[in-house]
């Protein structure tokens, strides 16, 4: 399934997206993506019925689709998995929509980073807010400071992001966190700005 991603053997991988064995899926959709010719459909059906790995590659696949659907349909789907049971799915989708820059699912990404369970799906959704830069994301990548360190180190990278008088005393802010990252962080920012 991988040599048919190098090999152009484009129906031979799309045949692998019916192949029972999930590691044969993931590798279809990596072939398909590798020639182009992933679909809209091929992504939002394995995200709506794939196993947890091939909906994880998903994600990282649908970076390649382009067409029709591929910025209203595919971004609806992948913005529907920030609500997947697989955190990894979730943090994968959160890098799609940052990668896009897909301001439609600010809402979902401020949902998933105030109420996520898992420290890596709120982290992901902080990264994705401030690669965004939509204002309506700023409250809750500054609600992400007081969070866990590694997600207070996302949020002071992600103010970088946004163009708004509440960012510089954020910056100050994360400037005295007791994690030392968080700091170094907030200081090189405010450097830049200063």
């Amino acid at each position: 399934m991988i040599a048919a991603g190098h090999t152009g053997q484009v129906e031979l991988a799309r045949a692998g997206l019916r192949d029972p064995d999930p590691d044969v899926q993931a590798a279809a959709l990596g072939a398909l993506a590798r020639l182009s010719s992933l679909s809209v459909a091929d992504i939002t059906h394995v995200l709506g019925t794939g196993p947890a790995p091939v909906r994880r590659r998903a994600t990282d696949a649908a970076l390649s689709v382009r067409g029709p659907g591929s910025k209203s349909t595919l971004y609806a789907a992948v913005a529907g998995a920030l609500g997947d049971p697989d955190p990894l799915v979730v943090v994968g989708a959160a890098w799609f929509l940052s990668e896009r820059r897909v301001t439609a699912a600010v809402t979902e990404l401020v949902t998933t980073a105030r109420t996520h369970e898992d420290v890596r799906c709120r982290e992901a959704s902080v990264a994705a807010l401030g690669a965004i830069g939509d204002p309506r994301g700023l409250t809750a990548v500054i609600d992400a400071l007081d969070d866990k360190p590694t997600v207070r180190r996302r949020a002071t990278v992600a103010l970088a992001g946004f163009d708004d008088p509440r960012v510089e005393p954020a910056l100050r802010r994360s400037a005295e966190d007791r994690d030392w990252q968080v700091r170094q962080a907030a200081d090189e920012l405010l450097r830049e700005d200063g």
